[in-house]
C-alpha cells in the first residue's frame, strides 16, 4: 500500500474526464460558465487509463470519474468497461448531475459501476432552476428513480447555501426515511469560478447543519465510517437510509484523507485545496516510461501537506474563488 509522508495511505483517486458542465451552479462558476480548456489539452482517455494503471500498481483500489459532468464527454462508457480491466481496480464509481445519466443506467450496472453520487441540492423545481440556471430536475429525479431500481448504491450530494436552500435540508433529509440512500450536506466551498465572494466564514458550517437536522428529527446516531470518508454520517431511528455531512470548508476530515485527484488536463492533486503538485500531462507527452511516471507520483506523494489549511497557505493569494470545482474535478 502507498502511504504519503504523514503516514495515511493513498488508495483512492477521483478522475475528472473533462472540465466541461451542462449546468450553470452558481456555487460552481459564473452563469455564462468558465473559460474552458482547449479539448487538446484535456487528457485522452488512453492517458487517462495509463496513469490509473500506474496509481493501480503502486496501491490505489478506488476510481472516481467525475468532471465536470461525465456524461458530455463521448466514449465514457467504453473508457470504464477499460478501467474495470485495470488490475488491483476492485471499485469504480462515478459522481454525475444527472441530466445525461438515467440512459445509461443498465450500462453502468453490466460494468459494474458500484456507487453512483448525484449532485442534487433542492427537490423543488424552481429553486432547482434558480441554483444551476437549468430546467432540469425532473431528468435528474428521472436519473435518481432508475439508480435505485438497478440497485446502483447512491448518494446524493447537497451544497448547503444560506439563502438559496436550507429549506430544502428536510425534504432531502426525508427521503432517508424510506429510501436506502445516503443524503449528504456539504459545507460550501470557495470554488466559485470567481462567481461571488466566499466569506471567511460560512453561516451554514457542519455544526449548525447537524443542528439543523436534529432539530427536526431529534436524535441523530452517530454511524462508523469507511476508512478514509470525508462525511460523517448519521442514521434517524426507524429511517432505511442515513444522513451525512461533509465538512468540505472546515476541513474537520483531513487527518484520515487517502484520495488524491486527477484533474482533466493532466494535474495532480493530493488536496482540495493545493494548486496541483505535479503536471502528469507534461510527463506523459514528454516521453516519460511508466517507471518514470511511478516515480514521479511517489514523490510527490511524499510532500503531501497535512491539511487543507496549509495546502491553501502554499497557494498564490486571492486565486483560490477564481478556480472552479469543474475545473478541479468535483
Amino acid at each position: 500500500m502507498l502511504y504519503d509522508n504523514h503516514g495515511r495511505p493513498l488508495e483512492y483517486v477521483r478522475v475528472a474526464v473533462t472540465d466541461r458542465c451542462n449546468l450553470r451552479c452558481f456555487y460552481c462558476m459564473p452563469e455564462e460558465g468558465i473559460n474552458y480548456v482547449p479539448r487538446q489539452a484535456l487528457l485522452s482517455y488512453e492517458e487517462l487509463e495509463r496513469v490509473v494503471r500506474v496509481l493501480a500498481s503502486l496501491g490505489v483500489r478506488k476510481v472516481r470519474l467525475t468532471g465536470g459532468e461525465p456524461f458530455v464527454r463521448r466514449g465514457l462508457l467504453p473508457f470504464i468497461e477499460r478501467l474495470s480491466s485495470i488490475a488491483g481496480i476492485d471499485n469504480i464509481g462515478l459522481t454525475t448531475n444527472g441530466v445525461l445519466t438515467a440512459p445509461h443506467v443498465p450500462e453502468l450496472v453490466r460494468l459494474g459501476v458500484r456507487s453512483v453520487n448525484l449532485s442534487l441540492d433542492t427537490l423543488d423545481r424552481e429553486r432547482f432552476l434558480r441554483i444551476t440556471r437549468r430546467d432540469e430536475l425532473p431528468r435528474v429525479l428521472e436519473t435518481f428513480q432508475a439508480l435505485l431500481a438497478a440497485g446502483i448504491r447512491v448518494k446524493i450530494n447537497a451544497v448547503v447555501m444560506d439563502g438559496q436552500n436550507i429549506e430544502d435540508l428536510v425534504p432531502l433529509a426525508e427521503l432517508t426515511r424510506e429510501l436506502p440512500v445516503e443524503v449528504r450536506f456539504i459545507e460550501e466551498m470557495p470554488f466559485n469560478g470567481g462567481s461571488h465572494a466566499t466569506p471567511a466564514l460560512l453561516p451554514w458550517n457542519h455544526v449548525r447543519i447537524r443542528e439543523h437536522l436534529a432539530a427536526h428529527f431529534g436524535q441523530l446516531l452517530p454511524q462508523n465510517s469507511a476508512p478514509g470518508a470525508t462525511a460523517t454520517s448519521y442514521l434517524v431511528p426507524g429511517h432505511a437510509g442515513r444522513l451525512g455531512i461533509i465538512a468540505a470548508y472546515s476541513r474537520t476530515f483531513c487527518g484520515t484523507c487517502n484520495r488524491i485527484r486527477l484533474t482533466a488536463e493532466g494535474g495532480l492533486r493530493t488536496c482540495l485545496y493545493d494548486q496541483g503538485v505535479l503536471d502528469v500531462r507534461a510527463l506523459l507527452r514528454g516521453g516519460a516510461s511508466d517507471a518514470e511516471l511511478r516515480a514521479a507520483l511517489a514523490n510527490a506523494f511524499r510532500y503531501r501537506a497535512a491539511n487543507g489549511f496549509e495546502a491553501e497557505q502554499h497557494r498564490p493569494v486571492h486565486q483560490i474563488s477564481f478556480e472552479s470545482m469543474s475545473t478541479i474535478g468535483g
